[in-house]
């Protein structure tokens, strides 16, 4: 064989010769992903990993086909393995201190759910069947996990990606796409309220909390125990104080791990083939129509709160009902502190927050519950 044929067959194989122009496009848009995740800093820890998997995958699609690794990572998802730690992780650093001094966030986080039953409406008019609909719906809430546990439990492996670039993508752009919602829907005296500051709570509240919550929730809807189970236990790690060493694990160590797995994997679906395509646009439109009809219902009914409690409820923190923690918090805080910048809302607004983290979770039960599994 002589030099030039060696060259031409070694040419052959490079990517070049073997991508389509959709896995060009879907090049383009992961150095975008990486680009807002480096140099806009929108929440780093999932979009360099996602955007990274978007890249591999339509470089090399081969990588997640059975025996490629990112294959092994994405089953992970399919068991609802890595869901489910990340929940753990989550709840072993989260403080639930806020949503116990003050119980009335639970109505908060609520009510920004409506957005899921918004898009599993708005799923059934575009043709999904009625389970594809329920795993396309809780996008609404913002929530990754929740999104690629229940597409695995009703059988919808073949959109887990594009909802969970959906879910994902839209929990990263929270700060992007809440703020035009909360100040249309306010008034400027409306986001300048000062709230109380919330009671202390005590450290027995705070370890009853994980237990009653886990025994409540699980008994009506068993189906839950994988997601609200994990988060309660990481957050009875925490609260319980006796074991340090495993609340460092789950809110670091595997945290982080879990991380990189989810994170690879979830962006690795995202091949030219699954992706662009119309079932994966109407997924993201839906998707994002139901955060933002979310959002707005968590305002409105933060208005109705003001109104009822005499102006001592800010609306804002009512956007934080969706499930994104703590960056919804922060969103909250951030729009707050530009009508005020005396006006400090994050710990009020932490409780509907992780109220959402609890009612995603419960909704996504009841879609379960309804369908059997």
């Amino acid at each position: 064989m002589g030099i030039f044929e060696t060259l031409e067959n070694l040419l052959h194989q490079t990517a070049f010769f073997g991508l389509t122009t959709g896995n060009y496009a879907m090049i383009a848009v992961a150095c975008v992903f990486l680009y807002l995740a480096i140099a806009k800093e929108y929440e780093p820890l999932l979009l360099v990993p996602i955007s990274f998997g978007m890249l591999l995958v339509n470089i090399y699609p081969p990588i997640m086909e059975e025996g490629g690794l990112l294959h092994y990572f994405f089953m992970l998802d399919e068991w609802s393995i890595l869901p489910s730690l990340i929940f753990m992780g989550v709840g072993a650093m989260t403080d639930f201190g806020p949503l116990i001094a003050n119980p009335k966030s639970f109505l908060l986080g609520a009510a920004a759910q409506f957005g899921i039953f918004a898009a599993y409406i708005g799923a059934m008019l575009l043709g999904f069947s009625d389970e594809a609909a329920a795993a396309v719906s809780i996008i609404g809430g913002a929530d990754g996990p929740t999104s690629i546990f229940l597409a695995g439990k009703l059988g919808q492996t073949q959109l887990m990606g594009p909802i969970a670039v959906a879910a994902y993508s839209y929990m990263s752009l929270v700060p992007i796409i809440q703020p035009p919602i909360m100040k249309a829907l306010t008034t400027e005296k409306e986001r300048k309220i000062k709230m109380e500051q919330l009671r202390p709570v005590s450290k027995l509240e705070k370890i009853l909390f994980p237990v009653i919550v886990t025994i409540v929730v699980c008994m009506i809807l068993p189906s839950t125990a994988p997601l609200v189970g994990m988060l309660m236990l990481g957050n009875l790690f925490k609260e319980s104080g006796v074991v340090k060493q495993l609340t460092e694990t789950a809110s670091n160590a595997m945290m982080y791990i879990v991380v990189i797995l989810l994170g690879t994997s979830v962006g690795a679906t995202t091949s030219a083939e699954a992706f662009l395509n119309w079932t994966t646009i109407k997924i993201v439109i839906l998707g994002l129509v139901a955060f933002c009809f979310g959002t707005a219902t968590g305002v409105i009914f933060g208005k109705i709160m003001c109104r009822l409690t005499g102006g001592k409820v800010n609306p804002l923190i009512g956007s934080a009902g969706v499930s994104a923690v703590p960056m919804a918090a922060r969103v909250s805080q951030k729009v707050g502190a530009e009508a005020d910048p005396t006006n400090f809302l994050l710990m009020h607004a932490m409780g509907p927050n992780v109220a959402g983290v609890i009612g995603t979770a419960v909704a996504a039960g009841v879609f379960m519950a309804i369908f059997g599994v």
